[in-house]
This record gives C-alpha cells, sequence and structure tokens, in this order.
C-alpha cells in the first residue's frame, strides 16, 4: 500500500460565498467533504459519488463543476459559491425564488444542484429556450419532478433577471 501523501496538508486560500478563506488539507481530500465537514455547507449533497447525478454541483470562477470528482486543491486561487452563497442581504436569488413559486421543488435533495445548474447557464445565456434549458440542466438528475416545473421555473427566472432582479 502507498503511504504516499498521507499526514501532509496543503495550504489553500480562495473565496468562498464570498468571504476569503485558508484552510489546511490533505491533498486527496474531496471538496464535497471539504465543504460539508469543514464549512458546514451541507447545501452541497453527494447522491452518487460518481459525477453522475449533478446534486453536488458548485459554481467554481462561475461554471458547474461536480465537487464529488474534484480535489481541494483544484479550489486555491479560485472563486467557489455554493447555494448557500447565492442569497443576498436576506433575499433570495431570482432562481431560488422562480424554483419556488413554481414547485419545483419536492424532495429538495437536487434541488441545490439544479439551482446552481440554472444560474450559471443563465449568466451565459440569459434567454434561452426552453430546449437550452434542458439541455443546460441535462447533468442534473432530479427523481421527484419530472422537469417540467424546473423548466418553467428556469424560464420564469430568466424573465425575472432580464427584467432587472439581479439577485
Amino acid at each position: 500500500m502507498c503511504d504516499a501523501g498521507r499526514g501532509v496538508e496543503l495550504k489553500l486560500r480562495f473565496v468562498l460565498n464570498g468571504e476569503s478563506v485558508e484552510i489546511e488539507v490533505r491533498p486527496d481530500r474531496r471538496v464535497v467533504d471539504l465543504l460539508r465537514e469543514d464549512f458546514g455547507l451541507t447545501g452541497t449533497k453527494e447522491c452518487c459519488g460518481s459525477g453522475e447525478c449533478g446534486g453536488c454541483t458548485i459554481l467554481v470562477d462561475g461554471d458547474c463543476r461536480l465537487s464529488c470528482l474534484m480535489l481541494a486543491a483544484q479550489l486555491h486561487g479560485r472563486e467557489v459559491v455554493t447555494i448557500e452563497g447565492l442569497s443576498r442581504n436576506d433575499r433570495l436569488h431570482a432562481v431560488q425564488e422562480a424554483f419556488m413559486e413554481h414547485g419545483a421543488v419536492q424532495c429538495g435533495f437536487c434541488t441545490p444542484g439544479m439551482v446552481l445548474a440554472a444560474v450559471s447557464l443563465l449568466a451565459r445565456q440569459p434567454r434561452p429556450s426552453r430546449e437550452q434549458i434542458r439541455e443546460g440542466l441535462s447533468g442534473n438528475i432530479c427523481r421527484c419532478t419530472g422537469y417540467v416545473k424546473i423548466v418553467d421555473a428556469v424560464e420564469a427566472a430568466a424573465l425575472k433577471l432580464a427584467n432587472g432582479d439581479r439577485r
């Protein structure tokens, strides 16, 4: 058995939900574990652990990333947003509000990853078609809703954001 790297820790500095953080971690530490266990950000869910479902989606420098497949060292110098970092001044992000208003949340397990994927999509493509929304969310699996309400919510959020709601 190889013991390389055991006991060695890396000092990471990155921005997490708008705050600069510094932490020492083992080189083999996964981002999903770091967020949940070290920072208490339990909105990031580990569902499959193999990058198939999108439940662990976070934003890294604005792009969707699967935190179950990332090593913590990959965060050094980057900007990370989790579901907990979307709201501002006690107001939900327009995508979060639209999910609530359109009943796009059922069990809630996939919701954080789905919301973050939608935020990333709308940042890249402010007025997506329903097909583009479905394609943009295709890496996220929901077992409860059937996706219609989720697509409706993303479409509504796009309109909100286009009308100046910049949360």
